[in-house]
């Protein structure tokens, strides 16, 4: 076996690997021998027939499993002897001709090109000074909370049948509606009850029937959106023909013991308690999402190094898939509706440089701390995931089991975390109280 050094330049390494034809042969002989008790053929006891047979009647297909093999070996060899951190897969171009190579005929020659993960040192967590946000809840704040449920159980009475309806109100309709007089599939609906000014309807319909009263009869047109997911209906325009059966006013909720028990809980001091144990956990998870962007902020602008160009690619691959899924979706944000091609694309590779670099300093972190994640952590893992599909956990489970990337992508976030962890506990940290718009208040994607 011959390894060489072809090229070495930055986290890009080359080398030329050649085995010789004999060597393979020998491979070859001991790879029959090790089969040989277990092959049974038609003329031979079993566990008796003969190499030479054997090398006959399989030997070519049998030497393409050693050469996957050797190459496999090989590869390993040249990454071990450098002390190289692979990026990611090696690439293999076979120079020799593969079926000489598996008749025998011929040595097997093959360039190897590996991109390393590049050498760096990781900041020290007890250098790195954080501040973390708090908001402490007061009394008014819960009573908002408590509120907040009132309004998500909102119920409608009668208004007078004069009365006209307002934004706000409610109006219960009958409807049937039209493209090119023509009626539609989904177009036509008895009894609705539609709050005007929820835009729950298309563009412009809730907005016709501001000032209708009960009795009243009208046509309302409009213009289905583009896109539409009725892709028969985008673009077009429509007439409904509307009944308006009955304004009503929005009711207020009575907040009371009887509103609790609607909730599952016993009375309202219980709903109360229950308030402030779920409005001081979303604090408390906003504070960490804010330091842990800081942490991560802080740990970009200290690491500098080169990057595995394929990793940053490959990053930059997913996330630009997205993007485009997106913007054929209409769902950009409106700043990113505004940019050409070309911006967003420089934009988001700055964002996928910015997670392979995180993400390397992160492992390296981790690794210089000896961060484990055990097997209980991924068992919990895997069984919330399962939870996000009911009546299908066993199916996710297995999955997972029989998937080993897909463990991987249950482990990162877990890895990540934890390393976040030893930050904050080895970093000096100093609390600082801000008010509830400051810590919910919208971070720079980049």
């Amino acid at each position: 076996m011959l390894i060489k050094e072809l090229k070495a330049e930055g986290l890009n390494h080359t080398y030329a690997i050649t085995v010789s034809k004999e060597d393979l042969a020998d491979k070859l002989e001991a790879k029959i021998k090790e089969m040989q008790p277990q092959v049974s053929l038609k003329g031979f006891r079993p566990g008796k027939v003969p190499v030479s047979h054997i090398r006959k009647m399989y030997g070519q297909g049998i030497m393409k499993d050693v050469v996957e093999e050797t190459i496999n070996e090989t590869t390993q060899k040249a990454i071990n002897d450098n002390s190289i951190r692979p990026a990611g897969q090696p690439k293999v171009d076979l120079k020799a001709d593969g079926d000489k190579v598996t008749s025998g005929s011929s040595d097997l020659e093959y360039e190897l090109s590996i991109e390393s993960i590049p050498d760096f040192t990781p900041v020290d967590p007890e250098k790195l000074k954080f501040t973390r946000l708090k908001h402490e809840p007061a009394a008014e704040d819960l009573a908002a909370e408590v509120a907040k449920l009132g309004e998500g159980q909102k119920s409608y009475k009668k208004k007078a049948k004069t009365a006209k309806a307002k934004k706000g109100d409610a109006v219960l309709i009958d409807f049937i509606g039209t493209v090119d007089g023509e009626a539609f599939e989904g177009g036509t609906m008895d009894g609705h009850q539609l709050v005007l000014g929820s835009g729950t309807f298309i563009p412009g319909f809730e907005d016709q029937l501001i000032g209708s009263k009960a009795g009243d009869e009208l046509e309302v047109n409009v213009t289905f959106p583009e896109p539409y997911q009725a892709e028969n209906l985008a673009g077009k325009d429509a007439v409904f023909s509307t009944k308006v059966i009955e304004v009503q006013a929005e009711k207020e909720a009575i907040i009371d013991d009887e509103f609790a028990q609607k909730f599952g809980l016993a009375d309202l001091e219980a709903l109360k308690v229950a308030v402030e144990e779920q409005y001081k956990s979303q604090l408390d998870n906003q504070s960490r999402m804010k330091l842990k962007r800081a942490i991560l902020d802080e740990l970009d602008k200290k690491h500098k190094f080169d990057l595995p160009p394929q990793m940053v690619e490959a990053e930059f691959s997913n996330i630009w898939t997205q993007v485009q899924s997106e913007k054929e979706a209409g769902k950009l944000d409106e700043d990113d509706s505004k940019k050409t091609d070309k911006q967003l694309e420089k934009d988001y590779r700055k964002i996928a440089q910015r997670r392979v670099r995180l993400g390397l300093v992160l492992a390296e972190m981790g690794q210089k701390h000896e961060i484990q994640i055990t097997n209980d952590e991924l068992q919990q893992a895997m069984v919330a995931e399962a939870r996000q599909y009911p009546g299908q956990e066993q199916q996710v489970i297995e999955f997972y089991q029989k998937n080993p990337q897909a463990i991987a992508q249950l482990r990162a976030p877990i890895y990540e975390e934890k390393v976040v962890d030893l930050i904050v506990e080895k970093s000096t940290l100093t609390d600082k109280k801000v008010s509830k718009e400051i810590l919910f208040e919208e971070d720079d994607m980049i």
